[in-house]
C-alpha cells in the first residue's frame, strides 16, 4: 500500500509530506494546553473537510446539511457507550452503518428524482434539520436536555475506551485525518474516482459515455457519510456531550465545508491548509478582541463570510492549487 501511495509523488512533494508528519507528530512536545486544543480543533476540521470533499470536491455533489453525519455518529457511539458500555471503537461500526443508510436514503430521493445543484444543497438541510428537531424530542438520548457522557480521571490513557487526556485525543484525530488523506488520494486515483470526476464535470457526457452516474454518485454519498460519522464519534469523546441544538445546527455544516472551500475544493491539501487558515486566523481575531476587552455577538461568523468572500473573489481556485503551482507541488497529490 505504502508503495502505491508513493506511486506518481514527486520527492519533493514526499519531503513536504514527511515534515509536515514530523511537525504534527511533534507538536504536543511545544504546544501548551490552549494551543493543542486549537490544534485538534482544525485537525478535527480537516479530517470532517476531507470527508465533505468526497462528496462535493470529487463527485460534484453539494452537501449543506453535513452536520447530519456528524450528530449520527456522535450519538449513536455516545449512547451505545452510555447505556450499553460499548466501547467507541464498536460503536464506530455501529455508527458508520447509521450514517451510510441516512446518506443513501438522501442520495436515492435526490438522484432518482432528479434533484441537482442548489436543490440538492437544500435537501441536506432539510435532512440536518429534521434530525435536529427529532433528536430534540426524543427521550433516549435525553432530547434537548443533552446527552452527557461519563467524566472520570484517569492515572493512564485509555485508547480502547477514548478516555484520556487532550494529548491522546490530538494523536487520534492526527491518525483519523492522515488515514483520511490517504483514503482520498486512493480514491481519487481509482477508477471510480475518475468516474466521479467525469460526473462533476459534465454528468450528461459521463452518462453518455456509459458511466452509471446513479451508482457511483450515490458511492460518493455514502462513503462521505460513513467517514464522516468518525467525526461525530471523537467529537462526543472530546466534549463529553451533546446537544441537538450544538451538534446538528446548519453553522456546523458551513464550518465543515469552509475549509475545503478556502484550501481548494477537489484538492487533497486543500482542506488541511484550509483548516489552519480559517481557524488560526479566527483565533488570532479572537485573541485581539480580548486584548481590547470586546465582546461582539456574531463577529466569528461575519469574519468567516469576509474570508470566504476575498477567497472567491481573489481566489476562485482556493488557497492550494495557486501555491501548489508556485512550488512546483501540484502533481501526484491533486
Amino acid at each position: 500500500m505504502i508503495s502505491r501511495m508513493c506511486n506518481g509523488v514527486p520527492p519533493r512533494t514526499m519531503a513536504l509530506l514527511g515534515a509536515l508528519l514530523a511537525a504534527f507528530l511533534a507538536a504536543p512536545w511545544v504546544a501548551n494546553d490552549y494551543l493543542l486544543t486549537v490544534l485538534i480543533f482544525i485537525l478535527y476540521l480537516a479530517y470532517t473537510g476531507q470527508a465533505w470533499n468526497i462528496m462535493m470536491g470529487f463527485a460534484g455533489q453539494f452537501s449543506l446539511g453535513h452536520a447530519i453525519y456528524v450528530g449520527l455518529g456522535a450519538y449513536v457511539a455516545a449512547l451505545l457507550f452510555t447505556r450499553f458500555g460499548i466501547g467507541p471503537w464498536i460503536g464506530l461500526l455501529a455508527a458508520i452503518a447509521v450514517a451510510a443508510a441516512c446518506g443513501a436514503i438522501i442520495g436515492f430521493l435526490a438522484f432518482r428524482f432528479n434533484v441537482a445543484g442548489v436543490y440538492f444543497a437544500i435537501l441536506t438541510i432539510a435532512f440536518a434539520e429534521f434530525a435536529r428537531l427529532g433528536f430534540d424530542h426524543l427521550d433516549v438520548v435525553n432530547a434537548s436536555a443533552g446527552l452527557f457522557l461519563p467524566v472520570a480521571q484517569y492515572a493512564h490513557n485509555d485508547l480502547w475506551r477514548l478516555r484520556g487526556d487532550p494529548t491522546m485525543f490530538y494523536y487520534v484525530i492526527l491518525a483519523a485525518t492522515v488515514a483520511a488523506f490517504i483514503l482520498c488520494r486512493m480514491l481519487l486515483h481509482s477508477r471510480m474516482g475518475y468516474f466521479w470526476l467525469a460526473i462533476r464535470e459534465d454528468e450528461q457526457a459521463a452518462r453518455a459515455a456509459g458511466i452509471d452516474t446513479f451508482r457511483y454518485k450515490m458511492y460518493a454519498v455514502m462513503i462521505s457519510a460513513a467517514v464522516t460519522s468518525f467525526g461525530g464519534v471523537f467529537y462526543a469523546f472530546f466534549y463529553n456531550n451533546l446537544f441537538p441544538e450544538q451538534v446538528f445546527n446548519i453553522s456546523n455544516s458551513v464550518e465543515i465545508i469552509l475549509g475545503p472551500v478556502i484550501g481548494g475544493i477537489g484538492t487533497l491539501f486543500g482542506p488541511i491548509l484550509g483548516a489552519f487558515v480559517l481557524t488560526g486566523l479566527a483565533e488570532s481575531l479572537n485573541s485581539v478582541l480580548a486584548a481590547f476587552g470586546l465582546d461582539l455577538p456574531g463577529a466569528k461568523q461575519v469574519f468567516y463570510g469576509v474570508c470566504l468572500l476575498l477567497v472567491v473573489v481573489a481566489l476562485p481556485e482556493g488557497v492550494w492549487p495557486p501555491l501548489a503551482r508556485r512550488f512546483g507541488l501540484k502533481r501526484g497529490v491533486q
